[in-house]
């Protein structure tokens, strides 16, 4: 048992055995002191029981906070640890504040060498908003709007993602991120995804990425894991969006994956080519025709599915067989949704 465990709510969801270093002393030491001593130098001092959220690929920590720094006078701020794999997170969750800040959270500090995080509370979940009001897929479409909006904003810097260790995963490289994950798949899985299939869908693969190409839409910023909790809704009219550990630089495009995903669950299919054409929107002009765009998303969508595999590979060192074969799985059923006879969402 930890020694402050009396002052901790810990949540490992479905991975109890997951190995993460918050079960380190040193580590856990290490980190907490690191937070409060930045709560210290914004006036700001723990509150509460900290709420600890453990996964394998992330050690999040509530930590409830007073003082005169606050926001309110009881508030809470977050402590984020990536993997190494995705310990780019804390230098992009910077770096965004200071390119796009209206569209994303400021940290109060980062530690770009240890993949540290210590972020304000982001106000409503996007998924509380929805919970809560009528059902109207016409919700999603000013977030994606904006979020398509800060997407064409960050072209320019795409140069500047990769330094910070942002995985490169552009529209002509997908072949290659492809085989990588393939290889992971052969080298970690279970006999239940078969390598056959996966390779067997390599020449589709080059044909998407070479017509996709051909349209001409520059990479971006790719969330990857884009979905209704996500993003927060602090108000009227504003979102901010938020958990960047699954990013790449790739097709922009291939972000509208996920939510496309949850729109089709929660509203049906019909709602789709209303909230695609609201994403589509901050990019049109340029002289590309609505087919083309449109044209275009079908595709990336489609090829989003690899960004979607990769990132689930990114757990912390010493992640269990079992860990690693449960994201293998994943990956390979998400490679899978390449296939043709795969519905897109």
């Amino acid at each position: 048992m930890h020694e402050d465990d009396t002052s901790q709510v810990i949540d490992r969801g479905q991975h109890e055995n997951a190995k993460t270093p918050w079960d380190q002393e040193t580590w856990r030491n290490a980190a907490l002191g690191w937070a409060r001593r930045e709560l210290a130098a914004r006036g700001l001092r723990e509150a509460g029981r900290q709420g600890v959220r453990l996964r394998p690929w992330s050690v999040l920590v509530r930590i409830p906070v007073e003082g005169p720094g606050a926001s309110t006078a009881r508030t809470a701020v977050w402590l984020k640890a990536n993997p190494p794999a995705s310990a780019f997170e804390a230098p992009l969750t910077a770096a965004l504040a200071r390119w796009v800040p209206e569209y994303v959270l400021e940290p109060l500090a980062v530690d770009a060498d240890r993949g540290w995080s210590l972020l304000p509370h982001g106000g409503e979940l996007f998924w509380q908003v929805l919970d809560r009001t009528p059902a109207d897929p016409r919700a999603w479409e000013e977030p994606l709007r904006q979020y398509a909006t800060m997407q064409r904003a960050l072209i320019p810097h795409t140069k500047d993602l990769e330094q910070l260790g942002v995985p490169s995963a552009r529209a002509t490289a997908l072949p290659e991120v492809f085989d990588r994950v393939v290889q992971f798949i052969e080298t970690t899985t279970e006999p239940d995804i078969a390598p056959a299939q996966l390779h067997a869908l390599r020449p589709l693969l080059l044909e998407l990425c070479a017509e996709l190409a051909e349209l001409g839409i520059p990479d971006s910023l790719d969330h990857s894991d884009l979905h209704d909790g996500q993003l927060f809704h602090p108000a009227p009219g504003r979102y901010t969006f938020f958990d960047w550990g699954d990013a790449a630089v790739s097709h922009p495009f291939c972000s509208f994956l996920v939510p496309a995903g949850r729109v089709r669950k929660r509203y049906g299919p019909e709602a789709l080519p209303r909230l695609r054409d609201a994403y589509l929107e901050p990019w049109a002009g340029n002289g590309r025709t609505t087919t083309e765009l449109r044209r275009a998303l079908t595709l990336a969508t489609r090829l989003g599915v690899i960004g979607r595999a990769a990132s689930w590979n990114r757990h912390f060192p010493g992640a269990s067989a079992a860990t690693r074969t449960a994201g293998a799985t994943e990956s390979g059923k998400s490679l899978l949704k390449l296939s043709p006879d795969e519905p897109l969402f």
